[in-house]
């Protein structure tokens, strides 16, 4: 049975995700805060070592923070919050448990970026700077780790239909922002899980270092 670490695997995307893999039989670990602070390098150290021996032969840094502001008004903590939780921890994560793929010569990352690291607007500089960046981990990855039959690859969700979009936006505003997508509506949470997974199973031997957009066609208008 392949394990798989999925991060921010409690509510909407990342919940789909975690129930993909669960319904094909695989074991997941999706750590709580508790177990698992993305802010806190001790809190990501010690689950490294507390899980090293695990195994994880596939990783999905899902985890991320999204705090909209315009540049003058963005402050030091939510700029170091953004880049430690959607930057710094998956690379310390993967650092610490790529070892134990290259070792089975076998392994499937993905990280999760957003349609703000192929278009952006106005509020999101740090958070696209970030998404870009994973996406950076993702190129050098992808080249560093193929001999070891390790496959990265990067997934981008546009607008996505999850409990925080609910929370967040008034119907009519999702409706308004669903007439600007191609295929007016938002993604369903399962819709991007089902893409993360074809990326992590069997079925993808070779597609590796890509940054592969879900969004409907909304980066395309």
């Amino acid at each position: 049975m392949k394990k798989v670490l999925v991060t921010g695997g409690s509510r909407g995307i990342g919940k789909a995700i975690t129930e993909k893999f669960l319904e094909h039989g695989y074991e997941v670990a999706a750590p709580t805060r508790q177990e698992l602070d993305l802010l806190d390098s001790e809190s990501i150290e010690k689950y490294v070592q507390a899980h090293k021996e695990d195994g994880f032969d596939i990783i999905v840094n899902n985890a991320g923070i999204n705090d909209i502001h315009e540049i003058e008004n963005i402050t030091d903590e939510e700029i170091e919050r953004m880049i430690a939780t959607n930057l710094v921890a998956p690379i310390k994560l993967l650092r610490g448990f790529t070892e134990s793929m290259k070792q089975k010569k076998y392994g499937r990352i993905v990280n999760i970026g957003s349609i703000w690291a192929v278009v952006s607007k106005g509020g999101r500089c740090v958070y696209s700077a970030t998404k870009n960046g994973i996406h950076g981990v993702t190129n050098t990855l992808a080249v560093e780790l193929a001999a070891d039959n390790i496959l990265v690859n990067t997934v981008c969700p546009g607008f996505t239909m999850t409990e925080l979009t609910v929370k967040n936006n008034t119907p009519e505003e999702i409706a308004q922002i669903s007439a600007n997508i191609p295929m007016q509506r938002m993604a369903r949470p399962e819709e991007i899980a089902e893409v993360v997974y074809f990326l992590c199973s069997e079925q993808n031997t070779y597609l590796t270092g890509q940054k592969i957009t879900v969004d409907g066609g909304y980066t395309e208008r």
